[in-house]
């Protein structure tokens, strides 16, 4: 690696500039880098290119962004000029075609990250798409990767969408490097390096941790710890060694020491350790960037973006999920083990935040992934833990946690002068949380606001355990403890369960036992998800293979007949046929079940995202107060209001992998 060399502290413009008339108001001839995203430009840390924008200008990079660009003309990337590092793309906080297409493969009418919720946005394959213009745009300009979309599909995978396996997508959109996981640190070294380079070359990129490239397994050092997965053509020969790969990388990401690599055609897919996770304090200092935490000024007169509105007054306090369910891709690209923010900055963002103009009072979250992980560890060192969950089939001794003290978090954050009401909309893991119930009936006390999201999925012991998932009496258990707390402080409290269909393994007799537990309790959901396969997920290689992860057959409900029958097991008449491709259409909603009654109102939730969970087939639009950090590529970045001050102090984070700690700022090349 180069040597660091960190920029003179520089000052950030109130939003990013988007257009050459921005640029010239800052006096730019060309942007040093440019990052093409298929959402809307908000600018607030919970998505990744405004995100990774701030953190590059922090470091002295001249950074524009081109935000849902028409992406049959390249005008709108070329009037901005040649960049003189690299161009940066990304299909968005979604996965394009989860973005674009129901489960049953039927086209939504609605966007949730586009000005007035309009779909067609953005293309489907947008990370080939928008790779592609901009190689139109600028010849010879190295294009990186990255997010949620290229993070999944970085080897060869399966796509629901045309049923067939398709090679990795940094051969199949030609770009030169794909970032997969969270990407501050690689972007930032990758800059360093072509900035600092006397002949700037897509070479000097190959071996930054976090990243795939194409090339040989001579490009891996001899002495290093390589992981040799099954190639492309012996994965689309036999569908079970799509199933080996599959948990290969998952253990490659969790153990964050071995390279990767996979043969496709007479070629390599060469993949590198993961990145290593930011610091606590390196991620304080994400929260001290001015992110104005609107949406850009360009969209006033075109409708809200829903995603905006749902996550406007959330606080992230970490990244990182142990529970490691089968169907999700928070392991795979945050990765299990929990990073988190201190009390201190977590506080001081909420102080920020009573100056913006829209802020009354209410805080609609402080979590991450799930509500109650913050501070969690795990004892032992990253490459010794041999589990595939933190929390299944029991909450593992070594998984550090003290739910007392976020507790205590909660508590000061609504005893800040100015916030009336602290929320923890994310959700909590029920297993988790019991492991200190003192504490969790003061979170079901002070801090629900009527609801409470739960993802039990099931209740099948056969389809929890393919799913990861606790077992069904300690659901039950919460159930029981949460209406016993409500009722005694006197409040009427509903529990939102997520309640998933047809995912592989699940019968329609397992179907039945859903719906017949549900109806001993008089409960009657109105909302339920159609499992979807999406890339990199162990459960997506299940539906594949028609397998567990050790091989044995399951029940694979495939067709979209077979899907159907379960999905309306538990909705007998869903008002609307939901293959069709409208999302929120009023007549299905979750169930709302308070003191273990039927309870229905009109409470929606964010439709859940590519992280591998199945998105929703009836509702799709954010609901204000939501948590799209569940989604994210990026369940975990700050926030900060317009008037937010430079950061502060002379230490910035050390973009060098294999170093920890902050690194001092020189003047840069």
């Amino acid at each position: 690696m180069t040597k660091s060399i960190i920029a003179e502290k520089s000052k950030q413009p109130h939003y990013l500039p988007m257009t050459r008339r921005e640029m010239d108001k800052l006096g730019w001839d060309r942007p040093d880098i440019i990052l093409v995203s298929g959402d809307s430009y908000i600018d607030h840390p919970s998505f990744g290119i405004p995100l990774l924008g701030r953190v590059l200008t922090a470091h002295g990079f001249k950074v524009a962004l081109v935000c849902q660009p028409d992406w049959t003309n390249s005008k709108a990337i070329e009037e901005l000029g040649r960049p003189r590092l690299y161009a940066g793309v990304s299909a968005g906080a979604l996965d394009s075609m989860v973005a674009h297409y129901t489960s049953f493969r039927k086209k939504r009418s609605d966007d949730a990250y586009t000005p007035g919720g309009k779909a067609g946005a953005r293309p489907n394959r947008a990370c080939i798409i928008y790779t592609n213009l901009v190689k139109k745009a600028f010849k010879g300009l190295p294009v990186l990767i990255g997010g949620i979309e290229a993070s999944l599909r970085r080897i060869s995978h399966y796509d629901f969408w045309t049923d067939k396996i398709r090679k990795p997508v940094i051969m199949d959109s030609k770009a030169d490097l794909l970032i997969y996981g969270m990407g501050e640190r690689t972007m930032l070294e990758a800059a360093y390096r072509l900035s600092n380079s006397d002949d700037p070359s897509v070479q000097d990129l190959k071996d930054i941790n976090g990243t795939a490239f194409m090339g040989t397994p001579d490009d891996i050092s001899e002495t290093a710890e390589i992981i040799k997965l099954p190639s492309h053509q012996e994965i689309a020969d036999d569908p079970q060694q799509l199933m080996k790969a599959t948990l290969a990388l998952e253990e490659q990401v969790h153990h964050g020491t071995a390279w990767a690599a996979q043969q496709v055609d007479k070629r390599h897919v060469i993949i590198t350790p993961p990145s290593l996770y930011l610091s606590t304090g390196e991620l304080d200092w994400l929260y001290t960037l001015p992110f104005a935490r609107l949406p850009h000024p360009s969209y006033k007169d075109k409708g809200r973006i829903p995603a905006a509105d749902m996550i406007e007054f959330s606080v992230t306090s970490h990244r990182g999920c142990g529970g490691g369910c089968s169907f999700c891709s928070i392991a795979m690209h945050q990765g299990r083990h929990i990073r988190s923010r201190s009390k201190k900055s977590i506080l001081g963002e909420l102080e920020n935040m009573k100056s913006h103009p829209d802020f009354r009072g209410s805080v609609s979250d402080i979590g991450g992934p799930s509500a109650n992980m913050w501070n969690a560890e795990c004892a032992l060192e990253r490459d010794k833990c041999k589990r595939k969950s933190c929390l299944v089939p029991k909450v593992c001794p070594n998984f550090k946690y003290n739910q007392k003290a976020n507790l205590g978090l909660l508590r000061q954050a609504r005893q800040i002068d100015g916030i009336k009401h602290v929320r923890v909309a994310s959700g909590v893991r029920y297993d988790l949380g019991q492991q200190d119930r003192t504490s969790l009936k003061e979170i079901f006390k002070d801090f629900v606001g009527g609801q409470l999201k739960v993802a039990p999925e099931h209740i099948s012991p056969a389809v929890l355990k393919q799913m990861r998932k606790p077992e069904l009496p300690v659901f039950e258990s919460f159930l029981e403890m949460f209406a016993a707390e409500s009722s005694k402080a006197g409040k009427e409290q509903y529990v939102i369960p997520y309640l998933m269909s047809a995912f592989p393994g699940c019968t329609d007799t397992d179907m039945r036992m859903l719906g017949a537990w549900l109806a001993e309790r008089g409960w009657k959901p109105r909302q339920v998800q159609c499992f979807i396969p999406t890339p990199g997920t162990v459960a997506t290689a299940m539906y594949y293979t028609g397998t567990d992860p050790a091989g044995n057959k399951i029940y694979v409900a495939r067709t979209d007949a077979q899907r159907l029958k379960q999905h309306r097991i538990l909705i007998p008449d869903p008002g609307r046929d939901p293959r069709a491709g409208k999302s929120g259409s009023g007549k299905s909603g979750p169930a709302n079940t308070r003191y273990g009654k039927s309870r229905f109102g009109k409470a929606g939730s964010a439709k859940r995202n590519n992280s591998g969970k199945s998105d929703e087939e009836t509702s799709g639009k954010p609901k204000k107060g939501g948590n799209p950090k569940r989604s994210r590529s990026r369940r975990g970045q700050p926030h900060e209001d317009s008037g937010a001050k430079q950061p502060r102090g002379n230490k910035k984070f050390n973009r060098d992998n294999n170093k920890k700690g902050f690194t001092k700022k020189k003047k840069m090349k």
